[in-house]
């Protein structure tokens, strides 16, 4: 049972306290903040370890998909608390498992379209009226970051092929979900992660979305010859199927990013299924179908 983290709805300050919460009783968690959004809102990440090298799990990419941030911080804590216990964490003592391993976690990439999509205008400071003019009131499912920038399309991987696409879908500039930027690297968000990733040597990574229940694990010529057998590890662990995304879904995202920067096993993973954004209270059903999977990522 967490004592922490629950199956509700986080916004900016209450995530930013929950983290502090957790560094504070689990002394060996250490935070830092790798960032700072276009609203001025930090991005933290939290470390456990010192190695050579990491991996890497980040969530909420997407406003809609801040379910995802929730469901890393619930890992966080029952890691933590099992590694403080010399405990399981599913079927793997997380002591042994995760000895002389540095793990790294950024429990949300977007903080300001996560506030946007549940607060709406009130989150956006002197930017409330071109964002409402952008979703025409429907803040739920806003994506993007508070510029109207899809994160998830901004990162350097086959981004003009992206771009391509997007305008031929309409997408000529900022838009609540799917604008990838005038050029990749464009926006704080996303240099955050690839900062991090070019000054710490991260040895595969795993960003988290929702829905879907599936795992994409390859990405162009790059992909190593590893990530299939453990994508195919991950997917036997949570019941979730292996597929390869099409069309305006391909490219431009942090894991094609890292595949082709890092020639590394790189991850996307889809939770749950619905409609985004997820019902806050299915986090804790969504979380004990992967937690093993998340605990096997770190490790292999």
């Amino acid at each position: 049972m967490l004592e922490l983290v629950r199956s509700a709805e986080y916004g900016y300050t209450e995530r930013q306290r929950l983290i502090s919460t957790l560094c504070e009783k689990y002394g060996f968690l250490k935070r830092k903040n790798i960032g700072r959004s276009c609203g001025g809102r930090d991005i933290t990440a939290v470390k456990i370890g010192s190695a050579e090298e990491y991996s890497l799990i980040a969530a909420a990419f997407h406003g809609s998909e801040r379910i995802t941030s929730t469901v890393l911080l619930m890992f966080v804590e029952e890691l933590s608390r099992a590694l403080s216990e010399n405990g399981f964490l599913g079927s793997l003592n997380a002591c042994r498992a995760l000895n002389n391993k540095g793990v790294i976690f950024v429990p949300c990439v977007n903080p300001d379209g996560c506030d946007i999509s549940l607060y709406g205008a009130k989150a956006c400071g002197e930017l409330s009226g071109a964002v409402n003019r952008l979703c025409m009131g429907d803040f739920k499912h806003w994506n993007a970051n508070l510029r109207g920038v899809d994160i998830n399309h901004n990162f350097n991987a086959g981004w003009q092929e992206l771009r391509t696409k997007e305008i031929k879908m309409g997408i000529f500039g900022p838009a609540p979900t799917r604008f990838g930027g005038y050029k990749p690297e464009s926006e704080p968000e996303t240099l955050a992660l690839t900062e991090l990733c070019r000054t710490v040597k991260i040895r595969q990574a795993t960003a988290l979305h929702s829905q879907g229940e599936v795992i994409y694990w390859r990405y162009g010529e790059n992909t190593p010859p590893r990530s299939k057998k453990m994508a195919e590890i991950m997917a036997t662990a949570s019941g979730y199927a292996l597929d390869t995304p099409i069309g305006i879904a391909d490219g431009g995202g942090f894991k094609d990013w890292f595949i082709t920067e890092f020639n590394r096993p790189g991850f996307t993973v889809e939770l749950g299924t619905g409609e985004n954004p997820l019902p806050a209270e299915s986090a804790a059903e969504i979380y004990e179908q992967v937690k093993e999977m998340l605990m096997l990522s770190l490790i292999m």
